[in-house]
């Protein structure tokens, strides 16, 4: 990145810079308690698991650690930086907000009637095309070509305004792999765990193809300090595999096979084909 962005000062002394992102994760997380709250509250028996509130807090607070200081200032001039960002915001805070499973916990408060609208959503087809592995591996792995093998990080590092857009593409674009690989969150026609293993080794190798030839300068164009864009290949490395590990785990941990129950023989059938046939 080229220069640090302006600050826009606020009459309460807080920058915008500061001000946008920390509202952006504060309300996601105060509607969580609230909504885990009140399901606690309307089903004692039911309840919330606390360890779904904790990953998704615990989201929140990745999602907040790359989006304020001072991880958010050393992205803006230092390659390292935004590769330290675009791991917490697009890897490891999707993971957390994920394993909450927020729809899970917005269907247990609404009316039946309203229940049924947002599963019918879930299960509909533009969802059932949004959430194949295919199109979550696409839109997770296939920003990185776009981003560093061609101009757009240069032309979006140059102003400040493109990354708003750009942030909020690589969370939903993680959130989306999340869940697809490994939420617990209701999902259309969901594939076998080996089809999801298989999807999610491709975006292990497409990661390392590409943290590598980063390394090495090959194909890349980015208007960085070659030591910068070697150690941020190196954190996308690195930190690309613990994040990968860990969806993996998850995918284990939130695993459910499929119990196949033999259905008793029909009393009557029986009775019938051990009796003699009179002629």
């Amino acid at each position: 990145m080229t220069g640090h962005p302006a600050h826009h000062q606020e009459p309460g002394g807080l920058p915008l810079e500061v001000l946008v992102p920390a509202v952006f994760v504060v309300l996601p997380a105060s509607a969580y308690l609230l909504l885990a709250t009140r399901a606690r509250r309307r089903n004692r028996q039911a309840g919330w698991s606390c360890w779904r509130t904790g990953w998704f807090l615990a989201g929140c607070g990745l999602l907040a650690a790359a989006l304020l200081p001072p991880v958010a200032q050393w992205a803006h001039g230092d390659f390292r930086g935004h590769m330290l960002q675009h791991l917490l915001m697009g890897m490891y805070a999707p993971l957390g907000l994920v394993l909450g499973a927020p729809v899970t916990l917005v269907l247990r408060n609404l009316p039946s009637h309203q229940g049924r609208r947002l599963t019918g959503l879930v299960q509909s087809r533009p969802a059932h095309a949004l959430a194949h592995p295919v199109t979550a591996l696409v839109l997770s792995v296939g920003t990185l070509a776009l981003l560093y093998f061609t101009p757009l990080y240069n032309a979006m590092s140059a102003d400040t305004g493109p990354h708003g857009p750009l942030h909020a593409h690589f969370l939903l674009a993680g959130c989306l792999f999340a869940y697809v690989i490994a939420g617990p969150d209701p999902a259309p026609a969901r594939p076998g765990v080996p089809v999801r293993l298989v999807v999610l080794g491709v975006a292990i190798a497409a990661h390392a193809v590409v943290s590598q030839l980063m390394y090495g300068g090959f194909g890349i164009n980015i208007h960085a300090p070659v030591d910068q864009v070697q150690r941020g290949a190196e954190i996308m490395y690195y930190g690309g595999d613990i994040a990968e590990l860990l969806l993996a785990l998850a995918l284990v941990a939130t695993w459910r096979p499929q119990r196949t129950t033999r259905r008793a023989p029909d009393r009557r059938r029986s009775i019938d084909a051990a009796r003699p046939v009179v002629p």
